[in-house]
């Protein structure tokens, strides 16, 4: 940590040229964060082999897979032709159409595999229209499988690269994007807390730039070095930066914001917005203008629909499945409790679901059979705030039951509680019933079923504190999708295998 005191001002160095005294006709410089170009030219590779490995696939499965290539079995090289260079390049042609290689979809999000998906139905409809304009008659099962194989190969190909991308900017600190931060320090800290949540980002603050002052923040410890009265774009040069965050109150000020987007024309440096309105995003948020000022129109959340339906259709589905496959899994776990601590297998508590109406909870036990009673001789060693009691060695549990919490076996009996529709896979994490009301902001948490994973369990899971927990668990109320509780389920899957915040 550093303090801000420690560092001066330094006279605001003139601005350079910006808006028109620019050439028209001169060269943008080349953006300053460059980890874009080697990573989009791995995709192309692994694109096309992908593309070219499903026609590969689909003409040994089917036999009449060059029906419609006139003389295709004598001479095959036309045939050949389509199928591993026609075709993967017409992928790689519609997927840049489809804007599949923009920088800012790549590494992190659901929109990446969006616009594969969409590549997908633009390249089906491609093929069919020119199979119906040539009247050739292809092998309608050889080009199904062939298309669908390309989709699936493409999109897990590149969650592997998201993988490989996420790892070096975890373990090497490369790939990613240096940012200095704009604002007031409060504003400042708490967008530096949100990016750097999640190293698989690549966002790294290196820097904070104050606009309201240096005595604001004096003798207050920062974990970068913080700036005031400075020339942004010579101070993101100095600290070897490539972007520059706006936070808050700071993009609001009239005309700043445009000036700032000025001078950073042909620099190479980006420029990021992080509006007040932090907790919204996504589908919710259009930009409308209005005669020359553009607007945040936001929507309202989507809380029913179709789109619901699907959800709790996917979940008993999932849970259902579940249940079944891992029935083996779950006697071997019962044997295991009852030999440890004599007493039930399953540990059922009362919980507030949806709309504020009471469940109980199924987990399997992993504390002594007396735990409720010792718990008030341990209050005062709680190691977390808010509703919760939370103590990473906590002498209730029992060495088996401490291995079911650390892999989050304990957790999966509430496939039952998903499948009578008491619980999604995704969605706020359920509270007991017997710690106080849900005033406030916590009572809007009960407008969706609570999940068995969230946004909370990603992002750090007990190592949170109470205000974050909620502070997530609403962003997801306001926010939810079918993608983004895809993207949840995902990346619960690595959350649990490193143990991340679970005792």
């Amino acid at each position: 940590m550093r303090h801000v005191d420690s560092f001066e001002i330094q006279p605001p160095t003139p601005p350079s040229h910006n808006g028109v005294p620019r050439s028209a006709w001169a060269r943008a410089r080349r953006r300053v964060s460059r980890w874009h170009r080697p990573y989009i030219a791995v995709l192309l590779l692994l694109d096309f082999g992908a593309a070219a490995l499903a026609s590969l696939i689909a003409i040994n499965v089917f036999e009449q897979a060059s029906a419609g290539f006139y003389g295709a079995e004598e001479n095959p090289t036309w045939f050949h032709t389509v199928a591993f260079g026609l075709l993967p390049l017409g992928w790689l042609l519609i997927l840049w159409g489809n804007r599949a290689y923009d920088r800012r979809y790549l590494g992190l999000g659901p929109d990446e595999f969006k616009r594969v998906i969409r590549a997908g139905v633009a390249v089906a409809a491609t093929v069919s229209f020119l199979a119906f304009a040539t009247k050739t008659m292809l092998s309608r099962w050889t080009v199904g499988f062939a298309l669908l194989g390309a989709m699936l190969l493409i999109l897990l190909v590149r969650m592997v690269a998201r993988m490989a991308l996420h790892a070096v900017r975890r373990r090497v600190g490369q790939a990613g994007h240096r940012m200095v931060l704009v604002g007031t320090l409060p504003e400042c800290l708490e967008v530096y807390t949100a990016v750097t949540r999640n190293p698989g980002a690549g966002l790294v603050p290196v820097a904070i730039h104050l606009t309201d002052g240096y005595a604001a923040a004096r003798g207050i410890e920062t974990p970068v070095p913080v700036y005031a009265g400075r020339d942004v774009l010579a101070l993101v040069r100095e600290v070897g930066g490539d972007t520059i965050a706006v936070c808050g109150s700071a993009s609001a000020e009239p005309g700043e914001l445009r000036r700032m987007a000025w001078q950073l024309e042909g620099s190479g440096v980006d420029l990021v917005v992080a509006p007040q309105l932090t907790d919204i995003a996504g589908p919710r948020v259009h930009i409308r203008p209005i005669e020359g000022l553009p607007l945040l129109h936001v929507e309202e959340p989507t809380l029913s629909g179709p789109a619901l339906l699907a959800k709790n259709l996917m979940d008993r589905v999932a849970a259902g499945l579940g249940l079944v496959l891992l029935a083996p899994l779950f006697a071997a776990v019962a044997i295991a409790i009852r030999i440890s601590d004599p007493g039930p297998v399953f540990f059922r508590q009362p919980r507030v679901g949806h709309e504020g109406r009471t469940f109980r909870v199924w987990k399997f036990r992993t504390m002594y059979v007396d735990a409720e009673e010792r718990l008030a001789g341990l209050v005062d060693q709680n190691e977390t705030d808010g509703m919760l009691f939370k103590m990473k060695q906590d002498p209730r549990v029992f060495p088996v039951g401490r291995f079911l919490r650390a892999s989050s076996l304990d957790e999966l009996p509430q496939l039952i509680n998903v499948l009578w529709g008491e619980m999604s896979l995704v969605g706020p994490r359920p509270l007991p019933a017997d710690d106080g009301d849900f005033l406030g902001d916590v009572r809007r948490r009960l407008l969706v079923r609570p999940g068995m994973t969230g946004l909370w369990q990603v992002s750090g899971r007990s190592d949170l504190s109470w205000d974050e927990a909620v502070r997530l668990d609403l962003y997801y109320v306001d926010n939810w999708s079918l993608a983004y509780d895809l993207s949840i389920l995902w990346r619960t899957v690595g959350v649990v295998l490193a143990r991340k915040g679970a005792y």
